[in-house]
């Protein structure tokens, strides 16, 4: 008798999660698990707007995949090409990996090269960071230290993108930055956003919009990227409008990974309207024509907001609905939606967004303790518990 051979493809959050509590659960008789990952490093990403503040260092957002890993899992490095769930086949670089049960977890791909002009300008210039990247994060930390004034401009693409509240921290912790160094009166800070509200959640939208009344930070609204003349330093919009800056920080486009949207048919989709993702079920999160194939994270069409809480809790739903499959048993976990942004209004302020498919969660309350909770507390907790699959969350 032959094992189950579950194969997880990528070691972001919700691969390396789902793979550890998978081993945490079954038998090494039971199933052979192996993860695989272009790369042996995981980064800590939601550290990337802060690293610009110096509000957390550089030196502790990576972690070797392999020491995350329990003991039982295959780590594969090699990057997927395609996967061919009729032969139940992963493609890679360098040859081919079979599985009886697939999850996918490959998440998102930036494109800054999608933007014309962005690309050049943070390769040729000294004033366009991605901050996305962590090169570029770590770019803008010393661009910053050299910034006397003008205008600071934070770009929201028009794809869908991790963490939607991450532009709005970068753009409030930028004007709280520039007040500390005593040159505020001197910088205009500016968010352009396709859409016509600051963030798409009540109560959420309404309390971030009184902050930056308060705090004159400007929302060019209804304004979608189109191409950046970085010689110039202006932005133009496919509304025809235009934006100035002397310090720039996009969010580059992002999208489906090329090995799936390109080479295998578990997505649907075109990158014109939301793009391509891996199609599953909205609450049990396997996939809506292959059974024995579950995906989670950003790269799946759930219509929730693409952050880390996301996928945690989406780690346990394809951890309880992937084993009752194995088992023949009727699946019974539903992913609700939930997603969790911790927004940083401030230095030393935050409050935590919280929804699900249905409704808001949480209050719209700034505290000390939701920054604390986020800096000092959350990190550990993500290396330490959830990605090794110790997670008490129901």
């Amino acid at each position: 008798m032959t094992m189950d051979h579950i194969v997880v493809l990528g070691a972001g959050v919700g691969g390396t999660m789902t793979a550890n509590m998978l081993r945490r659960r079954l038998d090494r008789s039971d199933a052979e698990i192996s993860i695989v990952d272009k790369s042996t490093e995981h980064a800590y990403q939601p550290s990337f707007y802060l690293l610009p503040f110096g509000y957390m260092e550089p030196e502790d957002q990576f972690r070797d995949i392999r020491g995350l890993l329990r003991d039982g899992i295959e780590f594969v490095q090699s990057a997927v090409t395609g996967v061919d769930p009729d032969a139940k086949t992963v493609e890679l670089a360098d040859g081919e990996l079979s599985y009886d049960y697939l999850v996918v977890a490959l998440g998102h791909r930036l494109a800054p090269e999608a933007t014309p002009g962005m690309l050049e300008g943070w390769e040729e210039t000294d004033s366009v960071y991605p901050f996305y990247d962590f090169d570029a994060a770590m770019g803008l930390r010393d661009a910053l230290e050299d910034f006397d004034g003008g205008t600071f401009v934070v770009s929201v693409p028009d794809t869908s993108i991790k963490c939607g509240g991450a532009p709005l921290k970068m753009t409030m912790l930028a004007e709280d930055y520039f007040r500390r160094q005593g040159i505020r009166d001197d910088v205009d800070v500016v968010m352009t956003k396709g859409g016509d509200a600051v963030f798409g959640v009540s109560p959420y939208r309404e309390k971030l919009e009184e902050i930056w009344a308060d705090r004159d930070i400007e929302a060019n609204l209804n304004f979608t990227v189109d191409e950046i003349d970085h010689e110039q330093q202006v932005i133009h919009s496919e509304e025809g409008d235009s934006q100035e800056y002397d310090l720039y920080a996009p969010v580059p486009p992002q999208y489906g990974q090329p090995a799936l949207t390109d080479n295998s048919p578990l997505t649907e989709g075109d990158e014109e309207h939301g793009g391509k993702y891996v199609t599953v079920d909205e609450h049990t999160l396997q996939h809506t024509e292959y059974e024995d194939v579950f995906a989670l994270g950003d790269g799946c069409n759930t219509p929730n907001a693409k952050t880390a809480a996301a996928a945690r809790k989406q780690a346990h739903v394809v951890l309880d609905n992937l084993t009752a499959h194995m088992e023949g048993r009727r699946q019974t976990a539903k992913y609700k939606g939930y997603a969790a942004c911790p927004l940083l209004t401030k230095k030393g302020k935050a409050m935590v967004a919280e929804f699900d498919y249905e409704e808001s969660i949480s209050a719209p309350v700034e505290s000390r303790l939701n920054w604390i909770m986020d800096i000092n507390i959350l990190p550990s907790f993500y290396w330490d518990s959830w990605l090794r699959g110790y997670d008490p969350l129901p």
